[in-house]
């Protein structure tokens, strides 16, 4: 705390285990009054009549102010009691830090100190609670005058803000600062601690389960090292009622209808750090179901064919959570035919002599129910059309709770509103009407990114993006950006109408400029660049509604491509040279148009397009280029994924995509007249970081790996040795025509504080493979030696023969030299699997999106790159 230049007089300490102390200064002044009262009990004055009063010692107050909180008047008569009355009122008033009344044969006397104003609070120490939330909970402003029970009071208040967050072993110490002028500063001193944690959860009662399988069931958790992330071990009095709730369904699931919690008492450690919190139960008998059935007044509604789908039987085991979702399931059945306010009671009959609980459900008679309307409320910026065409009730329509629940998906896949929203069913005018009432409430839709960051797979990348998903609140999406690292560059605009001319189709174009430095590795972490292909085209997309889950989306792309190599390194007197870039290499370069039209047929049932819980999505592709332009193929790709909730927040994922590519072009050969593969090295398919983890990027599939060798010549024969500098090898990989990859992951719900700083943990399978290309053409054949033979007198030629053994031709004798030499080695060439497992951390950082996969290759094939961790930071994943 500062030195102030006026020494600060301790007022009180207060602590959560009992009220505020009384100031020092105050307990001084109140113990001023039974000192008078005592002086005048010794010498007492004898009873007369007030002749006089003087008021002293006063600053602000009036005279006649101070008496007309007292009784005291000229002419009275006066006692010891009256002036003890005296006393008294004055201090009640709290305006007064001392009061003295003086009596001389009845010429009174009133001494007063008043309190003093106070010029300012001051807060210190709060660092877990900032200003603003403490702020309003103290009710001393500066200019008002202090009292001692107001800064108790303000005290109490910020000891218990500090409780409800956790912080039971906080104390707050108020000082007072003397000013001139009689002013004082209010500083609150505020030692926080720690939050308050559960220490140990003791369960007293229970005979049929163990107390590690009823705490697993609370939301509070005893505190250890491994929950680090977890907000349930702070104690909170709330989730102490919450969890005996917990305890009770846990219970009931299982089949003790008699269970109950006697008594639940957390008790504070002596240190104040943690909770003891101890829970006596009555676990009570077990019961199973007796006769169960439905009985139906609506006569749309078979109670005797409801009663043959019911989930329990009799002899089952009684679940109370059973019983309740069969009432959903029974009240979203007759919501299904229009009975919307359908009234489904169980009714219990427990038998203790043979310990079974017999249900019978019943539907009372309802009206049908149609809409009267759908109202929607809180959106400010989106236009009612948005959200009423994602509506799949209309006013008029009969009423549907599947159809509705629909509806709330379909809106919530907008991503235009939080995530809680809801749709209100209210009655309407009449008994058979029904009012949809949506309440939303918008958030952001427009993203301005301005962002460096760092990525394993492009090093440094610089990036700006304005996305706006709902242009001028009509839905429309609205995109540019440009983006710049070291591999890549790449500038785009789009456009999206959903709802064109309000009609269910969708029109969008993208326009864009792409240039690709291919890269291959030297070593584990040296790569250099290869071909660099640049990509500018554009593309027109249109998509049309076949059924509710079904749509057809329809596309036609020109695209116009570059390949070039540095002519430097790569070209030997003016042509592509195999021995310096391979076959494959020189076989890429060239320009080429691509114009192809697609397809793709979607099949969409998830609850929400941007972060799904449940449902699926199945997707088929195909784009046929060669509608003009220099290139022609069939590209076929399908993908489907499904989402499972397995409850308690895990959500189970499996997704799996596959595709092939098929060239419709002739035969196509080299330079030596060699045929080589059709489809293009930049059309072909790639597998590894980031879609495959734990494989580095186009770490999986076709690749050539090249071994550079040094030779010495004795009497005429070469030896070759492997290098062992940093550029001992290169590693290119060449893509394939088919691949598949399926990933099996779920997402591990975290505490409410992990929640809202956006982590996102989950435990992953991957598993996939490329190939499918023509071996392509190797420099002297997979495994053989090639380089050039060098003699003096003699044209430089090619080597051959084995790494081990070069050759050059006879005529060269016994004084030549050979020299970049090498061995190229076909790999990956396989549909084999090779399979990742590992863990990853999504995390909405405040400085941009930011993922981690840490993954361990458990299968893999010669030639493949694995790679144990991989990260994105400061650009999209």
């Amino acid at each position: 705390m500062r030195q102030h230049p006026v020494v600060a007089v301790l007022l009180a300490t207060t602590m959560i285990a009992g009220l505020p102390a009384m100031p020092a200064m105050a307990q001084d002044a109140a113990a001023s009054a039974p000192i008078a009262a005592s002086t005048a009990a010794a010498t007492p004055a004898p009873q007369g009549t007030i002749r006089n009063i003087t008021v002293t010692g006063t600053q602000r107050l009036e005279p006649d102010t101070v008496l007309s909180y007292t009784k005291l008047r000229v002419g009275q008569p006066y006692s010891q009691e009256i002036l003890d009355q005296a006393l008294r009122d004055l201090y009640e008033t709290e305006l007064f830090a001392d009061v003295q009344i003086r009596n001389d044969n009845g010429v009174l006397t009133v001494e007063v100190k008043e309190n003093p104003v106070i010029n300012r609070i001051v807060l210190e120490g709060n660092k877990r609670l900032k200003e603003d939330k403490i702020r309003p909970e103290i009710k001393l402003a500066p200019r008002q005058i202090y009292t001692r029970s107001k800064v108790r009071a303000d005290v109490a208040r910020i000891v218990e803000l500090y409780r409800r967050q956790g912080r039971f072993a906080a104390t707050i110490e108020p000082k007072m600062v003397q000013l001139d002028q009689n002013r004082v500063d209010i500083v609150f001193e505020i030692s926080e601690g720690p939050k308050s944690k559960v220490r140990q959860i003791n369960i007293i009662g229970n005979e049929k389960f163990k107390d590690g399988e009823l705490r697993s069931q609370m939301v509070t958790k005893q505190s250890r090292w491994f929950r680090v992330f977890s907000s349930g071990t702070s104690y909170d009095p709330d989730r102490l009622a919450y969890d005996q709730q917990k305890l009770r369904q846990f219970y009931l699931t299982e089949g003790y209808a008699d269970f109950r919690v006697i008594s639940a008492v957390a008790e504070l450690t002596p240190d104040k750090q943690d909770f003891i919190i101890t829970y006596v139960v009555e676990e009570g008998d077990r019961y199973k179901f007796g006769d169960v059935k439905v009985e139906s007044d609506i006569r749309d509604l078979s109670g005797d064919s409801l009663t043959r789908r019911l989930p329990m039987k009799k002899g089952d085991w009684y679940n109370a959570k059973q019983v309740e979702d069969t009432v959903d399931t029974l009240s979203e059945t007759a919501g299904l035919f229009g009975y919307a306010f359908a009234d489904v009671s169980p009714d219990f009959n427990r038998d203790k002599d043979t310990l079974t609980m017999g249900i019978n459900f019943k539907i009372a008679n309802a009206p049908r129910v149609y809409v009267e309307r759908v109202d929607i409320n809180g959106n400010t910026l989106t236009q009612d059309k948005v959200v009423r065409r994602e509506f799949r009730l209309a006013e008029g329509d009969a009423f549907n709770s599947f159809l509705v629940k629909r509806s709330k998906d379909r809106i919530n896949s907008l991503g235009f509103f939080q995530e809680k929203l809801d749709i209100e069913q209210k009655p309407g005018s009449a008994p058979d009407r029904i009012v949809l009432e949506t309440n939303v409430q918008e958030k952001s839709t427009g993203e301005l990114s301005l962002s460096a960051g760092y990525s394993s797979l492009e090093r440094f990348i610089v990036a700006a993006s304005i996305t706006q998903r709902n242009f001028r609140g009509k839905g429309q999406e609205l995109r540019t950006s440009v983006n710049y690292s070291a591999y890549s560059k790449s500038i785009e605009v789009g456009f999206t109408e959903p709802y064109f001319m309000d009609k269910n189709i969708a029109l969008g174009g993208d326009i864009y400029r792409r240039d690709l430095n291919s890269f291959r590795y030297l070593t584990s972490n040296t790569r250099d660049t290869t071909y660099e292909n640049t990509s500018t085209g554009f593309q027109l997309r249109a998509g049309v509604p076949i059924t509710e889950y079904m749509s057809l989306a329809l596309r036609y792309q020109l695209n116009f491509d570059d390949t070039t190599l540095d002519r430097a390194t790569y070209y030997t007197d003016g042509v592509c040279d195999p021995l310096l870039a391979g076959r494959y290499l020189c076989d890429a370069i060239g320009k080429r148009t691509t114009s192809s039209v697609g397809y793709s047929l979607i099949y969409d049932t998830r609850d929400n397009r941007i972060r799904p819980t449940r449902g699926q999505n199945v997707v088929l592709s195909q784009d046929f280029a060669g509608l003009g332009g220099s290139v022609r193929y069939v590209k076929t790709r399908i993908s489907a994924s499904k989402f499972v909730p397995l409850g308690a927040g895990f959500i189970f994922s499996l997704s799996g995509e596959g595709g092939y590519i098929h060239s419709l072009e002739g035969e196509r050969r080299d330079a030596t007249g060699e045929l080589v593969e059709k489809v293009r090295l930049v059309d072909r398919f790639f597998l590894g970081e980031p879609q495959f983890r734990g494989f580095d990027i186009r770490g999986v599939g076709p690749r050539i790996v090249r071994r550079y060798y040094s030779a010495t010549v004795t009497d005429g024969v070469a030896t070759g040795v492997e290098n062992t500098g940093s550029n001992n090898r290169t590693d290119d990989a060449l893509g394939g025509k088919i691949y598949y990859l399926t990933r099996a992951e779920i997402e591990i719900p975290l505490g409410s504080g992990a929640r809202e700083m956006g982590l996102r943990p989950s435990i992953f399978m991957d598993a996939g493979a490329v190939a499918g290309l023509k071996r392509p053409g190797l420099i002297n054949g997979n495994g053989q030696f090639a380089g050039y033979c060098s003699a003096t007198g003699q044209t430089t030629v090619k080597a051959g023969g084995t790494a081990a053994n070069p050759t050059c031709p006879a005529n060269f004798g016994t004084d030549y030299s050979v020299s970049n030499g090498f061995v190229e080695t076909y790999l990956g060439d396989t549909l084999k699997p090779r399979l990742s497992v590992g863990f990853g951390v999504n995390w909405n950082s405040p400085f941009g999106p930011f993922r981690i996969d840490i993954a361990k290759a458990l299968l893999k094939e010669p030639g493949d790159d694995n790679k144990l961790i991989t990260f994105n930071v400061g650009t999209q994943f």
